[in-house]
């Protein structure tokens, strides 16, 4: 994608004016950023999806049992027809990995970058249905697929923002509005992380979320320092062999601090065991128990191939690249395999391609290196044949 192409996505501006203006700065309303836009999953789907077992799905009630009651799918199927006719919401997360049509709006947003992506929540609301004003640690973006959503923008807001006394919702105690946009079909807003909003339904409404990853500090030190730890062996510990005698024995003395510092720092400037964990983070999937293949020979792989086969991305795989030194890491589902160099082109495809196929994989079929990396991928379950 051209970053100097201005794009109906973005309202006319270039991906490059879009990250530099707004991108985690300012909200951006973009009117008809797909023109003439149809929901590809109607509400009586969205509340199908909502039924299983393996979807996430949530039911919030402002006038429930208590005010602003949430509820837990999977939901039994006469759930919606108990409902009161408004001031409620459905919202099912990661309709991308359930529905195609839904997974190819995600092409649209190829300016940024795939694995910082999350998933597309959807979410159906009676009139006046709403979630209450809150504020996401993250950015999204909020295309609006059936009916009309009024928005309501706020203030920015911080952990220390005061928030109603509510077991399952982050709702602000207070809202300061600022902006205010009634959204219709195919009109999108962009949030960036920590800006307060307040969507209320106008009637029928569906909404798709476009939201992303963005670990926390806690979660990075947490995550990478058990990642590190399998590396360090138990007699790597503090030392202090140029230690002085000390005046008190009961004092921790600075120099002390500065060996403990440079024993973290040693092993987190690691760049190259920093890249591998970051790559196996972002690329774990949100269902794991949904990524899963068969083994299959190479011989098994070039038959099926060359019979017209499809390889295609299991849904819910998530797949990235990186280089590392002359050589490169491919990441699949939270795992990663160190691979040469001259398998860029390869892995740029397996990243990018809608399916894989003998007449585009062509001469990879005859690498093997190449070919050993695609079963190991059919196996973990990463890639799957289209008419499994």
């Amino acid at each position: 994608m051209n970053p100097d192409t201005p794009l109906q996505l973005l309202g006319g501006l270039t991906a490059r004016e879009f990250m530099r203006d707004y991108w985690q700065k300012k909200p951006l309303l973009v009117r008809q950023a797909f023109p003439d836009f149809e929901s590809p999953i109607d509400a009586d789907e969205l509340a199908g999806l909502a039924l299983e077992e393996e979807v996430e799905s949530r039911l919030i009630l402002e006038h429930g049992e208590r005010p602003w009651e949430m509820r837990r799918g999977p939901f039994e199927e006469d759930a919606f027809s108990q409902l009161p006719a408004r001031d409620w919401t459905l919202l099912v997360q990661a309709v991308d990995q359930f529905v195609p049509e839904v997974g190819e709006l995600l092409e649209h947003f190829r300016f940024l970058p795939s694995w910082r992506i999350d998933d597309v929540m959807i979410s159906f609301a009676a009139p006046g249905g709403s979630v209450g004003p809150h504020f996401d640690n993250y950015d999204v973006f909020l295309l609006q697929g059936q009916g009309k959503r009024n928005w309501k923008i706020g203030q920015v807001c911080d952990s220390d923002s005061p928030l109603l006394e509510h077991s399952d919702l982050r709702i602000l105690a207070e809202f300061e509005q600022s902006d205010e946009w009634t959204l219709e079909p195919g009109d999108m807003l962009y949030l960036p992380p920590r800006l307060a909003h307040y969507g209320i339904a106008e009637d029928d409404c569906m909404t798709y979320s476009v939201g992303f990853r963005a670990p926390s500090a806690a979660e990075v030190l947490t995550h990478f320092t058990d990642f590190l730890s399998q590396f360090l062996p138990d007699e790597e510990r503090y030392t202090d062999a140029d230690a002085k005698p000390v005046s008190d024995p009961h004092q921790i003395q600075h120099d002390a601090l500065d060996r403990l510092k440079s024993l973290l720092t040693e092993h987190m400037a690691d760049e190259r065991l920093l890249l591998t964990w970051f790559g196996q983070f972002m690329t774990e999937p949100r269902y794991p128990e949904l990524v899963s293949g068969e083994a299959l020979s190479e011989e098994e792989l070039i038959d099926s191939l060359e019979q017209g086969a499809l390889l295609i991305r299991n849904p819910s795989a998530r797949l990235a690249w990186s280089e590392v030194d002359d050589n490169l890491l491919l990441f699949a589902s939270g795992q990663s395999r160190l691979l040469p160099g001259d398998l860029r082109e390869l892995l740029k495809l397996i990243c990018a391609a809608d399916a894989l196929h003998a007449e585009n994989l062509g001469e990879w079929l005859g690498n093997e290196t190449g070919l050993t990396l695609l079963c190991e991928l059919v196996k973990q379950g990463s890639l799957g044949f289209a008419n499994e």
